[in-house]
């Protein structure tokens, strides 16, 4: 009986505690950096067309914001990391809404989208930022697919509002464009 109470007591404590975390805002260090509780996560990247040199395809990024994630999400980079080219963007054409690409819900405001060809990134900036629990896919399309095929990787980081955070860097998206002409005659 009286292992029963402890065992009672024990677990009313864990409910307790329990219950606390997942009511926690957010994660701040010493020096004022603000971390998501729980990170998002890259669910899907996918592209309309997968052929090399083609002019209007789309890339989605997928990313889901959990319930408990502390934060909401303000700023998206997708980064270029490898490719036989440099794929640019229309900028002006991105667009972000709740859901997937194949269940799209409404749209999504952006503040700004921009880019740094130097270090080969889009950042996307969300205004009002996205609230946790939801599904955001990103599109954004290129002035064309990249005319050499291959496997190219864009890196996707997720950043909370706020002047001092900390990126969470949620995966790689992995394109492979095909190229199908014939050079042969």
């Amino acid at each position: 009986m009286r292992t029963s109470r402890i065992l009672s007591a024990t677990l009313a404590a864990t409910v307790s505690i329990l219950a606390s975390w997942q009511q926690t805002k957010a994660v701040q260090l010493a020096d004022g950096t603000v971390y998501f509780v729980q990170p998002p996560s890259l669910l899907a990247a996918t592209t309309t067309f997968n052929d090399a040199c083609v002019w209007s395809a789309t890339y989605y990024f997928t990313v889901n914001l959990p319930e408990n994630a502390g934060e909401p999400l303000q700023r998206v980079v997708i980064n270029q990391y490898e490719g036989g080219e440099d794929v640019d963007f229309r900028l002006k054409e991105s667009r972000a809404f709740v859901g997937t690409r194949g269940k799209k819900g409404e749209n999504l405001p952006i503040q700004e989208v921009i880019t740094d060809e130097k270090s080969r990134s889009i950042a996307i900036t969300f205004e009002p930022p996205i609230t946790p629990g939801q599904t955001v896919t990103i599109a954004l399309e290129p002035v064309r697919n990249p005319c050499f095929g291959g496997v190219y990787l864009f890196g996707v980081t997720a950043f909370p509002p706020g002047e001092k955070v900390h990126g969470q860097f949620l995966g790689f998206g992995r394109f492979h464009f095909y190229d199908r002409r014939n050079f042969f005659w």
